[in-house]
């Protein structure tokens, strides 16, 4: 008897949550797919972020999805699970995932904080997580940069501090309640500090730009926001130390924070093989070329959901453990980390593309799904930690053993800013 395999969950390819609390959030997340889906084509051609959407999110309580339930969260804590989750709501618009992934990653990481930080840092953590589980909190994370722009704190001469700078590709900036901005300042003997100041939307200075022509991710509410004399409280400053000190502890956070991506770009390939496929079996005529193009697809997507979903189970097996050497932990879960997303950035792109070809002329139509989907797959290239360029260097610099610093953010604070883009 024949026996249907094409859906059945197998260990590690992301079909399935791995605990109850992520069954939970897939299971309220179907719910609001099939609205997203019939969204996302008018979203993508406007640029228009789905500020609705994220309302129902908030109703359902999925902006506090990654909380812990002691907060008032559903306490999701797996990354594999997180993934999961981003790769069915990509399936139906990777921009709103990307966006939802902004507030699911933060919960993940404050929750750490919450743990583990002083006490002022804790206190500071349990307010916004228990803000997010009401939906009350949108928490942005603002990394890059402007063009030869440096975005640094000064002390304000009170014991507190003021903020200037601008910042590039703030996703889910709309409706970001709370900005954790990547900045810099200068000690006593003018070395460069690494910081974190958490300022909320209605502070003086802040201004959060109105428009983005991506791209792709048009949706994804990605917009520049600045800061002229911002002022900051100095206990909304989370210090991540001297930039140079070559502390590889550092990378496990980094991988907790940006790890559950790899699903988006899983989702972006699954949508446009669902779709290239589906289309493609109506066809009476298939030529054996076509057919080579359907089994590669599907060979190109299994095996990246295959090294993803084992670079998440690695990452949540460490992020568990703060045992041992902490910065051999922090390279651990780095490495598979990036071997994973080297191959989805080369694995999603190559099945979208071939998909586009199995199609043919009908799919090259900007307003055609396939459209959106190509140009919303390339963004995991460009996506921090590493882009390529970065990711080259960590790899190979892991191979060959090279004694350098792997804190991207630490080896771009001490570059100086470069009017290209790039620091």
């Amino acid at each position: 008897m024949a026996t249907d395999t094409a859906n059945s969950p197998v260990v590690g390819d992301l079909r399935a949550p791995s605990t109850p609390e992520g069954r939970t959030m897939v299971d309220l997340l179907t719910g609001v797919l099939p609205q997203i889906r019939s969204e996302a084509g008018d979203n993508d051609r406007d640029g228009t972020f789905p500020v609705e959407v994220f309302g129902q999110l908030a109703k359902l309580g999925l902006m506090g999805a990654t909380v812990p339930t002691a907060l008032g969260g559903l306490g999701v804590h797996r990354l594999y699970d997180v993934a999961v989750a981003l790769m069915r709501l990509a399936e139906a618009d990777a921009s709103t995932a990307l966006a939802l992934h902004v507030q699911l990653s933060r919960g993940l990481t404050l929750t750490y904080e919450w743990m583990h930080s002083s006490p002022p840092v804790r206190a500071l953590a349990e307010r916004l997580l228990r803000a997010m589980a009401t939906g009350e909190a949108a928490v942005c994370g603002a990394l890059k940069d402007a063009p030869g722009v440096l975005t640094e704190l000064t002390a304000d001469g009170s014991g507190g501090w003021l903020l200037n700078g601008r910042k590039i590709l703030v996703s889910m900036a709309p409706i970001g309640t709370h900005f954790f901005v990547h900045a810099q300042r200068r000690d006593a003997d003018g070395n460069v500090v690494l910081a974190v100041p958490v300022v909320r939307r209605d502070a003086p200075g802040l201004t959060v730009g109105t428009h983005w022509d991506g791209l792709g991710m048009r949706a994804s509410g990605t917009l520049d926001v600045s800061f002229h004399d911002c002022p900051v409280a100095a206990d909304h400053v989370l210090e991540r130390g001297p930039a140079g000190a070559r502390r590889d502890a550092v990378l496990a956070g980094q991988t907790v924070s940006s790890i559950t991506m790899l699903g988006i770009y899983a989702g972006v390939a699954q949508a446009a093989r669902d779709l290239a496929v589906e289309t493609y079996a109506r066809r009476r005529s298939r030529p054996a070329a076509a057919l080579a193009l359907v089994a590669g697809i599907d060979t190109r997507l299994y095996t990246l959901r295959a090294v993803a979903g084992a670079a998440l189970l690695n990452a949540d097996l460490l992020a568990a453990d703060l045992t041992g050497d902490l910065d051999e932990r922090g390279r651990r879960m780095m490495t598979p980390f990036q071997y994973a997303k080297m191959t989805v950035n080369e694995l999603a792109p190559a099945v979208v593309d071939d998909c586009l070809s199995l199609l043919g002329g009908q799919a090259y139509d900007g307003q055609h799904p396939l459209a959106r989907l190509y140009r919303d797959v390339r963004a995991g290239g460009f996506m921090q930690p590493y882009s390529y360029v970065d990711g080259v260097d960590y790899l190979s610099g892991q191979a060959l053993g090279a004694d350098r610093d792997n804190d991207y953010m630490s080896v771009r604070a001490l570059r100086s800013p470069d009017p290209a883009g790039e620091r």
